[in-house]
């Protein structure tokens, strides 16, 4: 299982990965997210930039959403972190 930290510096958010902007999302909102609010404030705040320079869509979420069912928690139609 992979380690977050929930504390990061405007030099560390340049280099986020998407998995880390999504926690960074969820945790600052302190509730839970729909996956288009998540991109939407990814995009936003250019936490996660892709390789071929497109905007974070609402598919990458939930797809990273999937990849970590041991970090993130699909309710409701929300997304929420596992604490």
């Amino acid at each position: 299982m992979r380690k977050f930290a929930l504390i990061w510096t405007k030099a560390d958010e340049e280099l986020m990965k998407i998995e880390d902007a999504i926690l960074y999302c969820l945790a600052s909102r302190n509730c839970g997210m729909r996956t288009e609010q998540i991109a939407e404030m990814i995009n936003r705040q250019r936490l996660h930039i892709r390789k071929d320079g497109q905007p974070v869509t609402s598919h990458q979420v939930y797809a990273v959403i999937c990849r970590f069912p041991d970090t993130f928690v699909k309710a409701e139609g929300r997304i929420m972190l596992m604490v």
